[in-house]
């Protein structure tokens, strides 16, 4: 962006002067006390010459223009909310102070409101960094950090911050898988929030500085493989698990013989010579790996018979 010609100079906030408004609603008070005493104890009568009535109209009228001159200055601003001022085009400053206020009429005021957005965003379907379409969405957390680049270098700045999220939105889950297919120990959509979340922050916070908005906060909220592809993916998560846990319980299961060989070896309770030992060792791993329970078979016999 700051390569933008467009961006080269950026607007920046600067404090407005407005005058208090409390005593500027006195000063009105006081020309509506003016205008009544004039009209109920000032009216000239019939016998009144034509210098009294011109000096009567004359008090009434300049009175009722000071009134809607004082009345069209004032404005009011909510706490976490601000006034922009421009005099014909030219910026004059932003007023944030909460409360009454005054300026001269012919200031043009614009408010903005500084106080938290918050926007859940559309489910977005992007390709992640391995090709596979997914749908995405997230909610942000933002506000106004500069009015004066709110309103002048952008001409909706509303607007541009769902623009801008989508946009984001796309640009963060592409750079990662959705999940993680290898051995490796990588970043991914799904098993990295924390990161992909700060990521997705300081991507919007670079892309909305241009409009004087902080985003105080981004994360995902949907996350999920495409319609189309939804089936295989899951099939191929199943896979992945069953293998998982196949490999716990032939581990396990391993560990468990190595130490019933070793015990029964140790305490002298049989001799096992390599061939019954193999034996057990196959036993062993079918009644523990196995996924139905063994059934036993009696061997009345001896293992060379």
């Amino acid at each position: 962006m700051s390569d933008n010609v467009a961006f080269a100079n950026p607007s920046r906030e600067c404090p407005g002067s407005a005058f208090n408004g409390y005593l500027m609603l006195a000063v009105l008070a006081a020309i509506i006390v003016f205008e009544v005493l004039l009209v109920t104890n000032a009216l000239p009568g019939g016998e009144a010459g034509k210098a009294s009535k011109l000096l009567f109209v004359g008090q009434l009228v300049f009175s009722i223009l000071a009134l809607v001159f004082i009345a069209i200055g004032f404005f009011m601003i909510q706490p976490n909310q601000a006034m922009v001022l421009t005099l014909f085009g030219e910026y004059r400053g932003t007023v944030r102070r909460d409360g009454l206020h005054w300026t001269w009429p012919w200031i043009a005021k614009q408010k903005v409101s500084a106080r938290a957005h918050n926007i859940h965003s559309e489910k977005v379907k992007i390709n992640d960094l391995r090709g596979n379409p997914i749908e995405i969405a997230c909610n942000v957390v933002w506000r106004v950090a500069d009015t004066a680049q709110a309103v002048f270098d952008v001409d909706d700045y509303k607007e541009f911050v769902n623009i801008q999220i989508e946009a984001g939105l796309r640009t963060v889950g592409a750079r990662h898988p959705y999940d993680d297919m290898s051995d490796e120990d990588e970043t991914t959509l799904r098993g990295s929030a924390d990161v992909v979340n700060h990521e997705l922050r300081e991507e919007l916070n670079d892309r909305l500085a241009v409009a004087g908005i902080h985003v105080d906060e981004a994360g995902l909220t949907h996350l999920a493989y495409a319609p189309e592809i939804a089936g295989a993916m899951l099939r191929r998560q199943q896979a992945d698990a069953v293998i998982a846990a196949r490999k716990k319980v032939v581990i396990g299961a391993v560990s468990m013989v190595e130490d019933a060989l070793e015990k029964l070896s140790s305490d002298g309770i049989v001799e096992l010579d390599d061939e019954r030992k193999a034996a057990m060792v196959s036993n062993l791993m079918v009644v523990l790996c196995g996924d139905r329970d063994a059934q036993p078979v009696v061997n009345a016999g001896t293992l060379y018979q």
